[in-house]
């Protein structure tokens, strides 16, 4: 009888130890443009059966973070476990080279012997080759792999993207009532608006649904109980003031994960429990690589939180916004458990800048509309107006963040902290976005890419970080700015120019005479930026001449976006520059709809009223 014990008792070790062994399998189930309006997550609004039994069944995040408010910098970051803004790739949409020594992650689970599969969408915002996946296409599936082989098996759902909104539903065939909806305060009471909102719920259950597809399919096939599934959103939305915005509502998503029995060891919590553990999209491929057992690579900037590498509890997450599609901006953002700190880089721009996509939704211009009859309270009117250079927000008393605390003197710890915490970050990953788009790429042509740039010795990040918080800090004097546009480096005259745009009521006739002497052979970047402060402090024919000569730069797009975004902005209307936008337009725009210079033009020659295609 002994003996049969001991062999029992060795039988079901060797079970364990081959099960402890097994490589898990990984689904990623992805939806697109959606912040947590799920049932699961207290919405009473939403229908989502699904997803909802899914939570009970693993574990749901309750502080879940895009590291950008938009979908190719967010996936660039999940793709590489580096930030965009540290790869470069940051800018919505780019297409700049990664650095050699930067992989996207699933090379590392091919390379361990992993079936890597994507249905279908890629777009990690970078040039550099996906070569990683063994099919990547709308046939591409995990039942195509070798008997007994593993897999990682992505599946984008588009349901909830934003588009979805650019055609009209009829009230009467929506299924979630818009009499019933809940408007944050930023948005006025208009039809269009609770339309929008209504038709946006409908669409969130029907993404519900293809995810309860998914999920039964992967019963069907037998591997349920060997395969770790994670669902998430790729960023925050969709209505006005979420995705694209560095808030609440642009950057945290739903993610669950669903840990089968054999894999209980790697379980973070109670099965259906909550986490409230911060984790961000960096985090993502690092923890793929802790669940797998591989080493993670030195240069990935996320902390694994499942697995055999999983890390101590970060105090804060991150997330950046800069060029969304036509349109300049630039904030950095950090998140604790209870605070939102941001950073803003341009506060003299408004944060409601026309964007040719996104006011394909009625509800934006829904709101534009009511604002400017006056049927807009003082919260939602913010919207249409300049920035702060700093934002601050208690999330768990204000979840809609319309109470901003930066100059509440109670919260002045607070601030002095998440600034710290924001400013360390962005040095330690050395963030390209202090270097303009054009320079940048200017600069970085030879090293290959703008992560080894940064890296190359040629460029001191901490002092130019220094220079642009300097410059653009509402508590600093322009004579503490104006000195800097004798710097060699343009990247500094670049940041003086800015601070000095953001003060131009304060400048006298000898600084703009000054200013002017200094543009002389200036880099076009700088020139945009110069030409806007010029304008506005009343020296407009000197100001138009730097537009014209960067507008006939047709080999710096992005400079030439920066003024057609002060063209726009200034609702300037004169006939020479209208000439010379109409011409470049018309020659390059069919074979080039990407660049987004042209994008810029069509938006403003449909400001002017001319007919574009």
């Amino acid at each position: 009888m002994r003996n049969w014990l001991l062999l029992i008792c060795t039988f079901v070790l060797l079970i364990e130890q081959s099960e402890a062994q097994q490589l898990p399998n990984i689904l990623w189930i992805v939806s697109e443009d959606n912040s947590p309006y799920l049932g699961c997550y207290g919405d009473s609004l939403a229908t989502t059966p699904n997803i909802d039994q899914f939570a009970k069944e693993g574990h749901l995040y309750t502080h879940a973070y895009a590291n950008a408010p938009v979908c190719a910098p967010a996936r660039n970051t999940i793709i590489t476990g580096v930030y965009a803004n540290s790869n470069g790739n940051q800018h919505m949409r780019s297409n700049y080279p990664l650095s050699d020594s930067v992989r996207f992650f699933p090379e590392y689970l091919r390379a361990q012997g992993y079936y890597c599969t994507n249905r279908s969408k890629k777009d990690y915002n970078t040039s550099t080759e996906d070569h990683f996946w063994n099919e990547s296409s709308l046939k591409a599936h995990y039942k195509n792999r070798d008997e007994g082989q593993p897999f990682f098996h992505v599946v984008n759902t588009s349901i909830s993207h934003e588009s979805s909104l650019h055609r009209f539903t009829p009230d009467s065939l929506l299924k979630h009532r818009p009499e019933k909806m809940v408007l944050p305060p930023y948005h006025p009471d208009t039809k269009e608006i609770r339309h929008d909102w209504a038709q946006y719920y409908d669409r969130i259950t029907l993404m519900d649904q293809q995810v309860g597809e998914l999920l039964q399919e992967l019963k069907e096939s037998g591997e349920a109980e060997n395969t770790i599934v994670f669902y998430f959103s790729d960023h925050g939305g969709v209505l006005a003031r979420s995705k694209r915005f560095v808030y609440e509502t642009g950057t945290r998503v739903p993610f669950i994960v669903r840990i089968p029995e054999k894999f209980k060891n790697v379980r973070p919590s109670v099965v259906g429990t909550p986490v409230n553990r911060l984790i961000s999209f960096v985090d993502l491929a690092p923890t793929i690589l802790s669940l797998t057992g591989q080493t993670i690579p030195g240069y990935m900037q996320g902390r694994a939180f499942l697995g055999q590498k999983k890390t101590k509890e970060p105090e804060y997450v991150h997330m950046f916004r800069d060029r969304m599609d036509e349109r300049y901006d630039m904030s950095r953002a950090t998140r604790s458990v209870r605070y939102r700190y941001i950073r803003n880089y341009y506060p003299y721009k408004i944060y409601g800048q026309h964007l040719f996509y996104l006011w394909k939704a009625l509800n934006i211009t829904s709101w534009q509309k009511a604002c400017k009859r006056g049927e807009c309270t003082e919260v939602q009117q913010v919207f249409w107006q300049t920035k702060p250079s700093e934002e601050l927000y208690d999330t768990e008393n204000d979840p809609w963040e319309i109470n901003n605390l930066a100059d509440d003197s109670n919260y002045l710890d607070v601030l002095s902290e998440m600034r710290a915490a924001n400013l360390q970050w962005i040095s330690e990953i050395k963030d390209t976005g202090f270097i303009p788009e054009q320079l940048l790429a200017d600069h970085a042509e030879g090293s290959g890419s703008f992560y080894q740039h940064m890296r190359s010795g040629q460029v001191d990040v901490d002092s130019i970080i220094q220079v642009a918080s300097m410059a653009t800090d509402e508590a600093v004097s322009k004579g503490r700015i104006i000195p800097m546009l004798d710097s060699s480096d343009p990247v500094y005259r670049y940041w003086a120019l800015v601070g000095l745009r953001f003060r131009y009521m304060d400048l006298t006739s000898d600084d703009l005479l000054y200013i002017e002497n200094k543009l002389a052979n200036e880099a076009p970047d700088n020139m945009a930026i110069a030409s806007e402060l010029l304008y506005l402090a009343g020296k407009q024919q000197p100001a138009l001449q730097y537009m014209e000569e960067v507008l006939k730069r047709t080999d710096r797009p992005f400079a030439r976006t920066r003024v057609l975004n002060v063209i726009s902005n200034l609702n300037i209307e004169d006939q020479t520059l209208k000439e010379v936008v109409s011409e470049t337009y018309n020659e390059t725009y069919e074979e080039n709809r990407f660049r987004y210079d042209l994008t810029a033009s069509k938006a403003l020659m449909s400001q002017w009223n001319n007919t574009v295609r």
